[in-house]
């Protein structure tokens, strides 16, 4: 077999995912009746659709042309792996830092129910800004991740700091809004990097940086639940963490053997993404995800705390830790559910945990009139449900979506899912206004799960789904 041939034939399977039907090449081999030597008749049925997909092998795949570049120890990726998740979690911390002392601000800076909301959904609006603004810019093949992550961290930390010396809720406003753009360089770039490091095991990858956003954004409350600190320490405490991430991002982290070929936003592409039935199917059920996941995150605190009086409990700094621990289930979930989604299909996973998390909001409600532990029982199954199939949408749309289309479908998907997180956070305090109470309002977040779950369903029977998770679904 001549070298070439070798080589096409190892990286055939690589670049495609190991989707051997995509391009069947069957190869016979016969023996060279004058040489004695073995020789090789090669013919290649591609179907239509394969032709569709095969100009644009060099964009997708795993990431790596180079099967030389695939020799990387267990061990090296696995410490890179935990060194970036620890990162995550440190910068993380300064997305729910306003939202955990929430009420010292209101009381600190006299604010009004409005800016409270805006307090609340400013973080998510600045990240659908800066989500699909570096995406347009392509910043993330002109800078390298781990400086993208390094340098938006440190700014990060600025931005959060800059609380400290704001003088009202506007300007606490604007500077929640920035820290939300920053925190698009620090986010997406380390599930980029982290996919440089893994070609088997990206999925639980994935889900462990994912797990490890999910204990970040937690941490704030944790650090609340410390009785009698002042809302000034809990600010300080995750600037010094955003700062120590980048600081380790800088020195220690490196990018993987298996880097991605550029990708980019194309607003020209929209409309053929939009009538790529994966994509549109993916992106409902992202949209459902993300309906529920951040306005439950963000509005936890307060359902708590109306949870605890309804008992006469002092919620004091109880409020902060339970809410901590509900959040903070989801971090291992997402770890097992990486898992899960590579063993039975990334549409059966996010099924199953959508119809738990929204049984779970609809059903919180009534856990007013139980015992503490009941309602922690549902709140911790909550916590962990609603955020553990976050990395399954996006890998959807890269499996078995257009290639030529992943740049344009995966920003659209992002920037779509965090603007709508914006709605549902505001819709809660409205919704509480109106009934008069906290108790019943994560019933308005029922919709998104149920929409999601029917989504998958529907992509599910789809023949594309065949090449989602290795044809598992």
């Amino acid at each position: 077999m001549l070298a070439s041939e070798k080589s096409w034939n190892k990286l055939l399977p690589e670049l495609w995912g190991e989707r051997r039907e995509l391009c069947r090449v069957k190869v016979q081999f016969g023996t060279n009746k004058k040489a004695g030597q073995p020789v090789q008749k090669q013919s290649n049925v591609i179907s239509a659709d394969d032709r569709k997909y095969a100009p644009t092998l060099d964009s997708v795949g795993d990431g790596s042309k180079d099967p030389a570049a695939g020799q990387v120890s267990a061990e090296k990726s696995l410490s890179t792996l935990l060194l970036l998740c620890l990162c995550v979690v440190l910068s993380m911390t300064t997305w729910f830092s306003a939202t955990a002392v929430m009420p010292q601000l209101q009381a600190y800076w006299n604010v009004t129910p409005q800016q409270s909301t805006w307090l609340a959904i400013s973080v998510q609006l600045g990240f659908a800004i800066g989500a699909v603004g570096s995406a347009a810019f392509s910043l993330s093949d002109l800078v390298p991740p781990r400086i993208l992550m390094a340098v938006s961290s440190a700014a990060v930390a600025m931005a959060n700091l800059g609380i400290l010396f704001a003088p009202d809720a506007s300007s606490g406003i604007v500077l929640r809004t920035l820290t939300g753009v920053l925190l698009a360089g620090v986010y997406p770039p380390a599930l980029k990097l982290i996919s440089t490091w893994f070609r088997k095991g990206r999925g639980v990858a994935l889900g462990s940086v994912i797990g490890a956003l999910t204990l970040g954004s937690a941490m704030p409350h944790a650090i609340n639940a410390f009785g009698g600190l002042d809302w000034r320490i809990v600010i300080v405490t995750t600037t010094i963490a955003s700062l120590l991430a980048a600081f380790l991002m800088i020195v220690f982290l490196r990018d993987g053997p298996y880097p991605f070929a550029k990708t980019s936003f194309n607003p020209s592409q929209i409309k053929q993404a939009l009538a790529n039935r994966v994509f549109v199917l993916g992106t409902l059920g992202y949209l459902g995800h993300m309906w529920e996941l951040y306005a439950m995150w963000t509005w936890l605190l307060f359902f708590v705390k109306a949870r605890l009086v309804s008992s006469d409990i002092d919620s004091g700094y109880m409020a902060s830790l339970l809410t901590f621990l509900i959040i903070a289930a989801g971090a291992p979930a997402c770890i097992i559910a990486g898992a899960a989604a590579d063993r039975i299909g990334r549409t059966a996973m996010t099924f199953i945990l959508m119809v738990i998390s929204g049984t779970c909001a609809a059903t919180i409600g009534f856990t007013f009139d139980v015992p503490l532990w009941a309602f922690m029982v549902i709140g911790i199954i909550w916590g962990a449900t609603v955020v553990a199939d976050s990395a399954q949408f996006s890998t959807i749309v890269t499996e078995a979506g257009d290639p030529r289309l992943v740049g344009t479908s995966l920003t659209v998907q992002l920037g779509a899912g965090y603007a709508l997180t914006v709605l549902a956070i505001w819709l809660l305090p409205m919704a509480e206004a109106w009934l008069g109470s906290w108790q019943w309002v994560f019933l308005f977040l029922v919709p998104g799960p149920v929409i999601g779950a029917a989504a998958m369903a529907a992509l599910r029977r789809l023949p594309e789904a065949t090449r989602i998770a290795h044809g598992r679904r």
